[in-house]
């Protein structure tokens, strides 16, 4: 499938990532990235900085959490020498290519988008006007985005079923955009989701989230991770008991970071009645420092050596740019008539 391809995945600064990204977001996208160079394609992965700032006005809070994500994905696995790692606001044909395709861009794609959507109802519910502190940046999202893919004549966006939506508005722009001038001029892109890629519940069992305030931290010290895993919601039974693991959410959230042997185990244990609720809290705990112990020690070395990291950004964008740079040039000499 990733044969030849161009894989692009875009990330937003938007805070300090936990476990349920780690395991369900960051790793699997680093990992599709790693398939596609290994069968002869490219991979693109950016920081979208530009999209951030719709939401966080606040310049030092937004580099640090910048600073945060690149060396999240630096730690988990992401190799800068061979995909491409740079940040969004340091390509600026990307803004002129958004500029054209504003003119190919029905108002209507932005008032279906996703998240203008539920600001709309956020405000509806709350009794304010419907564009009550909308902003232009977040109305005009979609049409970012598509300038992010179809710059870098994207094949495959990796992205979650929420995300699906803004890969088909790239798509739709960029039909129009060829349709009007019979020519392929942009590469019509997919989305690619992987319905394996994990789902971790929360400490309340509902899906981890920072805005859900139930997360299990991914590079805190020990003693961090450990409040949060010892927090997560249990009943009364007695270890005698014999339980279901299926119903057991520490169970659940093990699900996503154990081996078939130790699920198997834990499994067991519940089902025979020879693990208590402490015993398989500690089980999660070990197997969620043991899977962050070299990714953390990477990333501490990485927040403590931003230079480096800064360096492999600037590296990423000069390799970025050419590609974009031609595409703006494409789309330039069509719109203006070859002048």
């Amino acid at each position: 499938m990733f044969e030849g391809k161009v894989i692009l995945t875009g990330v937003k600064p938007t805070g300090t990532p936990h476990l349920g990204n780690y395991l369900g977001a960051i790793k699997p996208a680093i990992q599709l990235g790693k398939e596609a160079l290994a069968k002869g394609g490219k991979h693109y992965m950016f920081i979208a900085d530009y999209h951030a700032i719709n939401a966080e006005k606040d310049p030092a809070v937004l580099n640090q959490k910048l600073r945060e994500i690149a060396c999240i994905y630096l730690a988990a696995g992401l190799d800068p020498s061979v995909s491409v790692f740079y940040r969004q606001s340091d390509i600026p044909e990307i803004h002129e290519i958004t500029t054209i395709l504003y003119a190919y861009t029905p108002k209507g794609f932005m008032n279906k988008a996703h998240a203008y959507k539920a600001a709309v109802d956020k405000n509806r519910e709350a009794g304010k006007p419907d564009d009550d502190s909308i902003n232009m940046g977040l109305y005009t999202y979609p049409t970012l985005m598509a300038s992010d893919i179809l710059a870098y004549d994207t094949d495959i966006v990796p992205v979650g079923r929420d995300q699906v939506q803004h890969v088909e508005i790239a798509r739709d722009i960029a039909g129009a955009f060829n349709a009007h001038y019979n020519e392929k001029l942009l590469h019509l892109p997919t989305y690619y989701i992987d319905d394996h890629v994990a789902v971790v519940p929360g400490v309340d069992g509902r899906k981890m989230s920072k805005s859900y305030g139930n997360v299990i931290p991914l590079f805190d010290d020990d003693k961090a991770i450990k409040k949060a895993i010892f927090s997560i919601k249990t009943d009364s039974r007695p270890m005698e008991e014999p339980k279901n693991p299926e119903e057991i959410l520490v169970y659940e959230i093990y699900k996503s970071i154990a081996t078939p042997e130790q699920l198997q185990e834990m499994g067991d244990g519940l089902r025979q009645g020879k693990l208590g609720y402490g015993h398989i809290k500690n089980m999660l705990l070990d197997a969620v420092i043991t899977e962050i112990k070299d990714a953390r020690e990477k990333y501490n070395y990485y927040m403590a050596h931003f230079d480096e990291v800064e360096r492999f950004l600037q590296e990423g964008a000069a390799k970025a740019r050419p590609v974009a740079q031609a595409t703006l040039k494409r789309l330039k000499d069509t719109v203006f008539g070859n002048r």
